[in-house]
């Protein structure tokens, strides 16, 4: 790992984000990591002030010039996405995440490297650590817990530990564009009551384990317009038309992806085939590998559908009633995934999706999860597609469907101050103009302005790629640009 980080630019970053990786930080577990940054904290005598949900606020005074100027906020979240494949043995617990250099990229061996967002929280906190000398405004460096899973750590901040009205935000993945709007959204989160029953004796039966792999998953947001495959969806549809063409067919498990905000990559089921229909099964699991590779072979080059005989002897003789199986593959049919609507107001911008994001039978409670997360840059256009979710529940039998409150959107200001300066640093420092755009995610921006009233935002970020999948990547040349734009834009902040 050392000799992967030792030679980047800029240095004191790159050795930060090392730390980062060293210290184990899953969502709703960063204790470890806001320990340390208070350790950072004190080492550099700087004051920190931290709300009952964990978010760290570490304050830097002006320097070099700037002490009278008004102070800026800088933020990034401490969490990160743990997401592994398969065949990957790693606890994100207690394991240290193992990188390595594949040419212009920083990337993880299997799991999420976590540069989102630990570029952003390495390059905050090495502007905590600049010298006296550089020149720049008092700064009140926040760090966000929790926002891979549900943006808790904003939601639930106390915003009278923030007195700045100017907020950079660290967490976008495109160097050269700067984001003035992101999505609101929700989660939606259904159980539907399961009935068991013996496996009948009648017949021989064997056991297979079909198995959905191999997708590129993703970021729910930022992915979900590029028309990736999700795994639960195509489960659900084979066994749509296994048990549409072989009644017999029965189903005793089910389960695929298992991050809200994460395209779902994998998913497995687990069914008993009648040793006389097993050819017939094979055929069609075959068949329908061919017409999914069809339609996703342009996007989706290492997707496997397989189908596996499994010893009758190592599982249970329990199979689910035709009636529950029917309602769950009902679901997993017909549960809005994917864009649903495009903006008509910025090219390209995707403005309302849904994303079937995982399905997890639970054998002691006899029951099924099914999360969906759904996003949109319209609040009454998130609240049709949460209505839908809930009469599909409500129809195939559903004993809850779950809707925590919204996230608001943040709403784009073009003619934002904030915006301005950083455009003008970034042509001055590329000779380009750079993009304004907004992104079809759940930034912590609207969340935070709404609980720090009166904030001008602008958020920028070097070039990430595969965010919230182990193909997770950042590309090397992009991480020395987005720090001095930072900086650049502090010391302009600072006149």
């Amino acid at each position: 790992m050392s000799d992967a980080l030792a030679s980047l630019t800029p240095p004191a970053l790159w050795k930060n984000f090392k730390q980062l990786l060293a210290i184990p930080r899953p969502s709703k577990h960063e204790e470890k990591v806001l320990t340390w940054l208070k350790g950072v904290a004190d080492q550099l005598n700087l004051q920190y002030d931290q709300d009952k949900i964990g978010n760290l606020v570490i304050r830097r005074p002006g320097t070099g010039g700037g002490q009278n100027s008004p102070p800026v906020l800088i933020q990034a979240h401490v969490d990160m996405v743990t997401e592994k494949n398969a065949d990957i043995q790693h606890d994100f617990f207690k394991d240290p995440i193992s990188v390595f250099r594949d040419g212009e990229w920083i990337t993880a061996k299997g799991t999420t490297l976590g540069a989102d967002n630990g570029i952003g929280a390495s390059a905050a906190i090495s502007l905590l650590q600049m010298p006296t000398s550089a020149k720049l405004p008092p700064l009140e460096c926040l760090f966000t817990v929790d926002e891979e899973t549900g943006l808790t750590g904003a939601k639930e901040l106390d915003g009278s530990m923030i007195k700045a009205k100017t907020m950079l935000n660290l967490d976008t993945e495109e160097w050269g564009s700067l984001y003035i709007g992101s999505a609101g959204g929700g989660d939606s989160v259904l159980t539907l009551p399961l009935q068991y029953e013996p496996l009948p004796s009648t017949g021989k039966w064997n056991v297979f384990k079909l198995k959905c792999s191999g997708l590129l998953g993703g970021h729910s947001g930022i992915n979900i317009g590029e028309g990736r495959c999700n795994s639960v969806r195509v489960m659900g549809l084979i066994l749509h038309t296994l048990q549409k063409i072989q009644p017999s067919l029965r189903v005793s498990d089910i389960v695929g992806g298992n991050k809200r905000n994460a395209i779902a990559r994998e998913s497995s089921s687990l069914i008993f085939v009648e040793s006389k229909s097993i050819s017939t099964v094979e055929r069609i699991v075959s068949a329908m590998f061919e017409e999914f590779k069809t339609e996703y072979g342009g996007v989706e080059k290492g997707l496997s559908i397989s189908l596996s005989e499994v010893p009758k002897h190592s599982v249970k003789q329990l199979v689910l009633k035709p009636s529950s199986t029917e309602s769950l593959i009902g679901l997993l049919c017909t549960l809005p995934h994917g864009v649903i609507r495009m903006s008509t107001a910025v090219e390209g911008l995707v403005e309302t999706s849904s994303n079937m994001a995982s399905v997890e039978i639970d054998e002691k409670k006899n029951n099924c999860t099914i999360i969906c997360s759904t996003r949109s840059s319209h609040t009454h256009a998130l609240n049709h597609i949460r209505t839908k979710i809930q009469i599909l529940a409500k129809s195939f039998g559903c004993s809850k469907c779950f809707q925590p409150p919204a996230y608001p959107g943040w709403a784009p200001n073009v003619e934002s101050k904030v915006l301005n300066v950083t455009k003008k640093c970034f042509k001055e420092m590329t000779g380009k103009e750079a993009g304004v755009q907004a992104i079809h995610a759940g930034l912590e921006c609207g969340i935070i302005s709404e609980r720090c009233k009166g904030l001008d935002i602008v958020s920028f970020g070097p070039t990430i790629r595969g965010a919230h999948s182990p193909d997770e990547k950042v590309e090397i040349s992009t991480v020395k640009p987005f720090f001095d734009l930072t900086l650049r834009v502090l010391e302009e902040l600072a006149k």
